[in-house]
């Protein structure tokens, strides 16, 4: 079964067009990364999958039932974790945790759930005082609390620095791995490659490409660029089949061949491409 659903999705503010036609689904257990620069969609068309916004036409179905018309039962079965929520400043993280988990019929438990963010040490203070990073974490841990089927991930890593997204990307993997199904957006390539099963890219309120991390836009097979030394000179040539050309240059070079590199396009490297070709900067 699809966890979601969603055809041929269309939502404009008044002149501007912020969804034009989007389709995609997303298989219950998998992780889907939804990439695209500010302005392209991502938000509007994450917010109607919440139930936040309404569409102007086309068909959403999110756990088998329309978000605009889903009661609390529904709501229950879905975390969300939003780029920026500034709310409880005057409770301290614990009591935040708590107090969500008792709106949920079969909670996490808090102080494992705290543990899990990274905040062990600020479980006594004040949202309010927390630093952006830490606050992010707190959001994280409101947004998994209640064990939901379904995660919205927006930003998740915002503000984390290097250690704490890599401990954040654990944690995600433990998710998917209890068959969590993740809706993830950001603007972090190694995250989306790290964590999605697959990345959606939206330009301009269309889909312009949908598939794995190493698979999208025929990443898998585009030409690579070997460079190597010879004779003090340093060389570099396209082809199509490195692996084939590496051996012959090994052969030609009697084995050993000096800083050898294979460079084919990365995730970073296919996106900008991908929306280059959609005429984005």
């Amino acid at each position: 079964m699809n966890a979601i659903e969603v055809h041929d999705l269309h939502k404009a503010y008044k002149d501007v067009q912020a969804v034009d036609g989007v389709s995609f689904e997303v298989k219950t257990g998998e992780c889907l990364a939804l990439l695209g620069p500010n302005g392209a969609g991502k938000t509007t068309t994450t917010e109607i999958l919440e139930g936040y916004r309404h569409a102007d036409a086309g068909t959403v179905r999110v756990l088998g039932a329309d978000p605009r018309t889903a009661g609390l039962d529904w709501r229950a079965r879905i975390g969300i974790v939003l780029q920026s929520d500034r709310d409880l400043g005057d409770l301290t993280v614990r009591e935040s945790v708590h107090h969500f988990a008792a709106y949920f019929a079969n909670p996490r438990d808090p102080e494992e759930v705290i543990a899990a963010v990274g905040l062990e040490q600020k479980a006594k203070a004040r949202n309010g005082k927390l630093s952006g990073g830490q606050r992010r974490r707190l959001d994280v841990a409101l947004g998994i609390i209640g064990r939901p089927e379904l995660l919205f991930l927006d930003e998740p890593t915002t503000g984390f620095d290097p250690e704490a997204r890599r401990e954040f990307w654990v944690l995600i993997e433990q998710l998917k791995a209890d068959g969590t199904t993740i809706l993830l957006t950001t603007h972090y390539l190694d995250e989306a490659e790290r964590l999605a099963d697959r990345v959606a890219v939206i330009s301009r309120g269309r889909i312009v490409a949908c598939d794995t991390p190493a698979q999208i836009g025929n990443r898998a097979t585009a030409t690579a660029i070997v460079s190597w030394a010879e004779h003090g000179v340093e060389r570099a040539e396209s082809t199509s089949a490195p692996t084939a050309f590496v051996r012959s240059l090994a052969d030609r070079l009697g084995g050993e061949i000096p800083q050898l590199q294979v460079h084919r396009p990365t995730l970073e490297d296919t996106y900008l491409s991908l929306l280059a070709e959609e005429g984005e900067s």
